[in-house]
């Protein structure tokens, strides 16, 4: 997979070496020159450019890219580029890094942004996952999809510890993809019985967080 970084920095490079570690290939673009530093990533192809300018992206051939991740400190640069890689070049996926939370409405398919990273709301739910046991936490949210990546702790005292995944009734429209359990990663198959302490990821659209929530509360009863 072809990927272009607009923006060099410090989160830029370490998107990009991650990705090359993943076997990937890799664009960084800066207008900045004190940003161009090959030798911090080697394995990258550099471009010292405006990632706002037309004529820039298409020097970048940005049309052979399969995604392009907008992750300058500039959420104005960073939608612009989202909005003409994929409007002018028909980039399949754009990812948007959302520097201040007053602009994360804007991140939008409107703006070509198929998803965005909000990095003060990423943290913020991590604080609350490390403190929440039995309250549902939104981790990320898929544009295209209008579905969110929830987290929900079970706790000890919910009424499904101990049911088996396949035996408990979630909504429609609703999908346990993750069970992390001791460290480790578990596919949720039918018969592997819930415990408490399981971090449960599903993958939901927003209306239906809140049904999901008060299925595996203490408070609800199994069907």
């Amino acid at each position: 997979m072809r990927v272009a970084i607009a923006g060099a920095g410090a989160v830029g490079r370490s998107i990009a070496r991650e990705l090359i570690d993943n076997g990937h290939q890799v664009l960084l673009i800066d207008k900045n020159p004190s940003s161009i530093r090959p030798e911090r990533v080697p394995n990258a192809e550099w471009l010292l450019a405006d990632s706002c300018e037309l004529s820039s992206l298409s020097e970048a051939q940005l049309g052979k890219c399969d995604v392009v991740i907008a992750a300058t400190g500039d959420d104005k640069a960073n939608l612009v580029t989202s909005l003409l890689a994929k409007t002018e070049f028909g980039v399949p996926r754009t990812v948007g890094r959302v520097n201040h939370p007053n602009n994360e409405w804007l991140f939008t398919e409107a703006w070509g942004v198929d998803v965005n990273v909000s990095t003060p709301r990423i943290m913020s739910a991590l604080v609350e996952e490390a403190v929440s046991i039995g309250d549902l936490v939104r981790l990320f949210t898929f544009r295209q999809g209008n579905a969110n990546l929830v987290e929900l702790t079970l706790s000890a005292d919910s009424p499904f510890v101990g049911t088996p995944a396949g035996l408990v009734p979630f909504p429609d429209n609703c999908a346990l993809v993750t069970i992390l359990r001791d460290g480790q990663v578990y596919t949720p198959e039918a018969e592997q019985p819930l415990e408490s302490g399981d971090e449960l990821l599903f993958v939901v659209p927003a209306e239906v967080e809140a049904e999901l929530e008060r299925l595996l509360s203490p408070g609800s009863h199994p069907g």
